[in-house]
């Protein structure tokens, strides 16, 4: 099962070589990046938005919390979708700084987007971070007032679904926050690799096959902070890669008792992503237990860079073993793998094509069919 021969498989398998990359291609931009940022006049209290559609959405998602604990008091996460459909109820006036992010920048809210920015925000300042430097959005750049960041290649990804380009992007967004002082970052941005590498091996493979044996329908996958977006991304790969066959949910852990938490079935697989702030995986840990309490979900799996010790019933249980750098923002972003590899497993357990899983070809690597109207 993972030894077969296509793109994701190989795109999931060299994220933590490209974040390497990622890292030593922002470094080299570093005083590029920060003239930009000072020419701008960007601080901790500029109106920031994190932008994207789809899994460049979720970048964003995680992201805020992110730049929300280290100062940046007035970042929102927006989808362009948003922006693009209702600009007056996403944009106030005055001058932003707009991350974006796109694998592409070809899907039409990306450009969409950047454009209504410029209509409803005058001067506002715009860092693309994208994937592919040919895109519309990097094309259409101005030199004034954008910078663009164009990524290393390898992480344009060839199949459908995103994986090296959402990780090597919610990167860059960090590795941007911290421009000033970069230098500093490479061993944290070793240590997030190295606890991705946990994820990468036969044991974990073997256990992987192993749960897709059971007949999964539905998914759900829990985080806390920054993990709730790198849920929302594990989310979509699980559903993406199957072509909706088993349909999937997620959530926080303490907001899934409000409602949500009806979902879980007997067919229900349960992922939760914990936290290794002690504060908040107490939360976390009475969730779970209360989970199995009540109700019988036919697959759990825990991931944690910190050991858990946690194990009733729960089919696979990954960890590093060691406890890693303290508040190491970067690691955030591997936790993403979980819902790669799961994507991908179950996909080919179910007769996927996990490069282009969808059979009636409704989803597609760039989104098509949408119709971009002149905003007020």
């Amino acid at each position: 099962m993972f030894n077969e021969n296509n793109h994701t498989l190989k795109e999931i398998l060299q994220q933590p070589s490209v974040w390497m990359r990622t890292y030593e291609l922002v470094l080299s931009q570093k005083k590029a990046i920060f003239d930009f940022f000072k020419k701008q006049g960007i601080t901790k209290d500029s109106d920031i938005i994190l932008t994207g559609a789809g899994s460049s959405e979720f970048v964003s998602d995680a992201l805020v919390c992110i730049y929300l604990k280290d100062g940046f008091r007035n970042t929102r996460s927006i989808a362009t979708t948003d922006i693009v459909s209702a600009p007056e109820f996403c944009l106030t006036e005055g001058k932003k700084l707009v991350l974006s992010f796109a694998r592409s920048g070809n899907s039409p809210e990306s450009l969409a987007a950047y454009k209504t920015v410029r209509k409803f925000c005058p001067g506002s300042a715009h860092l693309i971070i994208t994937c592919n430097g040919e895109g519309e959005l990097a094309e259409n750049a101005t030199s004034a007032e954008d910078y663009v960041l164009v990524l290393p290649k390898e992480t344009n990804d060839v199949s459908l679904a995103m994986t090296s380009s959402f990780s090597s992007m919610m990167m860059a967004g960090i590795l941007c926050k911290h421009i000033a002082t970069i230098e500093n970052d490479k061993e944290k941005m070793q240590s997030a690799a190295d606890f991705a590498t946990c994820f990468l091996t036969e044991k974990v493979f073997a256990s992987l096959e192993k749960l897709t044996e059971k007949p999964v329908e539905r998914a759900v996958i829990l985080g806390s902070g920054p993990l709730v977006g790198v849920a929302r991304e594990c989310h979509l790969k699980l559903q993406e890669l199957t072509d909706g066959k088993i349909m999937c949910a997620y959530d926080s852990f303490m907001g899934l008792r409000h409602g949500p938490k009806a979902v879980i079935k007997p067919n229900t697989l349960v992922v939760y992503l914990l936290s290794d702030d002690k504060f908040t995986r107490r939360y976390e840990l009475d969730l779970i237990k209360q989970i199995n309490a009540e109700h019988n979900p036919i697959g759990e799996v825990i991931v944690s860079d910190l050991p858990c010790d946690y194990n009733e019933r729960i089919d696979l249980n990954l960890n590093s073993g060691v406890s890693s750098l303290d508040d190491n923002e970067y690691k955030n972003t591997a936790f993403v793998l979980i819902g790669q590899l799961l994507g991908y497993a179950f996909s080919v357990r179910n007769g996927f094509n996990p490069d282009s899983p969808s059979k009636t070809h409704t989803i597609s690597r760039v989104v098509s069919g949408v119709k971009i109207y002149d905003c007020k």
